[in-house]
C-alpha cells in the first residue's frame, strides 16, 4: 500500500497538469483524436463540436480524455473549452420542467444529443439547456459528463 502510496505522489509531482476527480470539459471544434500526445500520433477518429470529455491529465499542448462509450485518447489542448455539456446514454431522456419526475416533462432527447450543462443537483439531477433554447431537468443517470 505505502508503495502505491508514493507511486500516486511522484505522479501528482511528475504530472502537475493532471486532472482533479471528475472534470469535465466539451470539445469547442471538430477536433481528432490521437493514440499519443503528438499529430505524428495515431489518428484514432473525429470528435464533434460539443461533445463532453472528461479530462485526465492536461499537459502543455495536448490532453488525455475519455469519452462516453469509455474510449481514451488525446486531443490538442486548444480544443478543449471550459464550457461544459452533457450527452444523452439513455435510449431518451425525459427533461423535466423541475428537477422532480412529477413534473410536467418540456421535452425528449434521444440518445447521443448534446445539451448545454447547467449545474448538478445532489438531489440525482442535472440542470441542462438544448440548443433551440428549451431547458429543464434530466436524471443524472440518463447522462453522461456531469
Amino acid at each position: 500500500m505505502r508503495a502505491l502510496a508514493a507511486w500516486l505522489s511522484a505522479a501528482a509531482i511528475a504530472f502537475p497538469g493532471a486532472a482533479a476527480a471528475l472534470e469535465f470539459r466539451a470539445v469547442n471544434e471538430v477536433a481528432v483524436l490521437y493514440d499519443a500526445p503528438s499529430k505524428q500520433g495515431k489518428k484514432l477518429f473525429v470528435i464533434q463540436r460539443g461533445t463532453p470529455v472528461e479530462l485526465i491529465v492536461g499537459l502543455d499542448q495536448w490532453a488525455k480524455v475519455r469519452d462516453a462509450s469509455g474510449g481514451i485518447a488525446w486531443i490538442e489542448r486548444k480544443s478543449l473549452a471550459n464550457a461544459r455539456t452533457v450527452i444523452v446514454t439513455a435510449a431518451t431522456a425525459d427533461i423535466y420542467q423541475q428537477a422532480d419526475a412529477a413534473s410536467p416533462v418540456t421535452f425528449r432527447a434521444e440518445k447521443d444529443v448534446i445539451l448545454e450543462f447547467g449545474e448538478k443537483l445532489s438531489s440525482g439531477w442535472v440542470r441542462v439547456k438544448h440548443r433551440d433554447g428549451a431547458s429543464g431537468f434530466a436524471r443524472a443517470q440518463d447522462v453522461w459528463g456531469d
